[in-house]
Parts: C-alpha cells; structure tokens; sequence
C-alpha cells in the first residue's frame, strides 16, 4: 500500500503524509539551501509546509517571520501556491506576541504578507496564553476563517483539558472547529499517547506531531562515543542513557527494509493513531529523501510492536 495523500481530519485538505518543517529556513539552512530543500520536498511528492511567525526570532539578527520570508518567496517564483499546503502559527513572534483577538489578526495579516499569499491553509494557536480568555481567541481565529484570509484551524501546546474547552466555545457559538492538533510526539516521547491522544479521536483531529526525531536522536546518528556537530546535539544525547536499547531495534527494522533510522522512526509515527504526518525538517537537501521515504514506508506489526516495546525508557538505576 503507498501512501501519497491523506485528508487532515475534517477538513477537505489533502497532504503528502510527512509535513516538512520550516524552523530551519533562515536560521540553520540559508535562502539558496531552503529553495533547494523546498524544490526536492515537492520534487519528491511533497505538499505539506509547517512554519511560524516566531520562526526564528532566536537567531541573532533575525527579526521573526523569516522562514515565512523564505517560503513566500519560494512559492511566489515557482507559481506553486495552489499546490501547496501551508500552515503557519501565532503567538510567538516578538512583535505578535500572545493569543489577544487584535494581536490575532494583525499577525495574520503580517503572515500573509510574508507568505506572500491571500490564505493560510492551516492557521495554529501556537501556545496557550491564559491570559487571554479562550473565547477571545476562538472567536477571533474563527473570525479569520469567515473572512477567508484563513482555511482551517489548528492547536498546538494545548493541554487536553484546554481543548476540551475549546470545542465546548466553539460548538456552544457556532464557531469554526479546529481541525489539526500539533503536539510534541515520537518513538520516545509518548506523553500524547494519554489524554491527548483521546480528544483527538473525540475531536477528529488530525495529529501533526512535531520533533518528531527527537532532536536528531531517532536518526540513529547519535550512539555512545560519537560526536556530532548540531545544534541539537545536546538534545539529542540526553535520550541516549535512557533509550539506548531501542537503537538495535531501530537498526535491526531498518536492515529489514533497506532504509535509514530516520525513515523508521516516522515510518513508526505516521502508523500510530490520529497522526496523518509527522513534521520533520531537513538543513540539507541530502537529508530530504530519508524523510520523503518515510510516507511509502509500511512496517509489519511485529516491527511496530517491537519498536513500541523497545521505546519505553529504562529508569534510571537507584
């Protein structure tokens, strides 16, 4: 069976099943690198775009907004936007900052000046802010969507109970319903699994799960002894002490098929329930085909079973 589309949750969007993430563009990959990866991704059957309007305001003499800089630009000199699914969030940019409905929708606006587009295909909450009342924030990105600057909704950072809550706002005023939900999740980190993972089967939400390579760990780069040079190689050596037994396993169903870690680990992912497409992002375009791979590749149920049982941390010795 391959997989080449799949439709996120209610909505009639339809997506290549592995969501490429844009927080490297104009942070670890440069203007020329992002178009190369961005060509390649739809080269190889891609669609699905993920970025934020914080993206990346961390970067020394970054400003925010500057991988939307970077996609917009893209899609606007290759005369894409219509095959295209871009999804993008607020909250987080230095000068947008928060879920208040102004600073909503004047980030929108700013987000489509980036983007260089007249919608957003999938417009998140980026995190929660508590101080905002929720109704606030839900009527006003429901309000971007009535205006048509935005398609569908998304949450991402929420915990369950918040969302619940969401749903409750939104069906109590007849606003639009989210559609997507984008939590942390992978092969070692599996909080979502609980009651998250619940309201996403109640709520029909199409799951999004980012670092969904655990930092670079679930590549397999990472082993006892070896140096990497990343910027989150830091990150990723953290779960080697817990998680060191799920590397033979990772390596034994990689074997089987002839493939990368990688491309198991969201292989792994993109099989559980609720996910439609794991978001992973690439700072080169020779990292790009481990990922593309990932969304034909189908693991039995015994390698599925394996790799689950092999994920759960080993405590710490007392």
């Amino acid at each position: 069976m391959t997989h080449t589309r799949t439709n996120l949750g209610t909505s009639d969007l339809s997506v290549f099943p592995l969501n490429l993430g844009g927080n490297v563009f104009g942070w670890t990959a440069d203007r020329q690198t992002s178009f190369d990866i961005l060509d390649a991704f739809v080269a190889g059957g891609g669609n699905f775009i993920d970025t934020a309007d914080g993206y990346s305001a961390w970067v020394p003499g970054n400003t925010g907004g500057d991988s939307e800089r970077l996609i917009g630009e893209w899609q606007e000199l290759r005369g894409n936007r219509d095959d295209l699914v871009i999804a993008t969030k607020v909250s987080q940019h230095p000068d947008f900052l928060g879920l208040a409905a102004d600073n909503i929708l004047k980030a929108a606006d700013a987000s489509l000046e980036r983007l260089r587009t007249d919608r957003i295909d999938l417009y998140y909450a980026h995190f929660d802010d508590e101080t905002v009342p929720l109704e606030e924030t839900v009527t006003a990105l429901s309000s971007l969507v009535d205006a048509g600057k935005v398609r569908y909704l998304g949450i991402s950072n929420y915990t369950a109970a918040r969302i619940a809550e969401w749903f409750e706002i939104a069906d109590a005023k007849g606003l639009h319903r989210p559609v997507a939900l984008q939590p942390h999740y992978n092969l070692v980190e599996r909080e979502f699994e609980g009651e998250l993972r619940t309201i996403a089967e109640r709520e029909q939400l199409a799951v999004l799960p980012y670092f969904s390579l655990a930092k670079g760990f679930l590549t397999g780069k990472y082993r006892d002894g070896v140096d990497v040079d990343s910027v989150r190689a830091e990150g990723a050596q953290a779960y080697l002490a817990e998680h060191a037994a799920l590397l033979p396993v990772l390596d034994e169903v990689a074997a089987a098929h002839g493939v990368s870690v990688a491309t198991v680990s969201l292989a792994w992912l993109r099989s559980q329930p609720t996910v439609a497409a794991p978001i992973a992002s690439a700072r080169t375009v020779q990292q790009l085909p481990d990922l593309l791979a990932s969304a034909t590749l189908e693991l039995t149920e015994a390698e599925l079973t394996a790799l689950t049982d092999a994920s759960v941390a080993v405590p710490a010795s007392a």
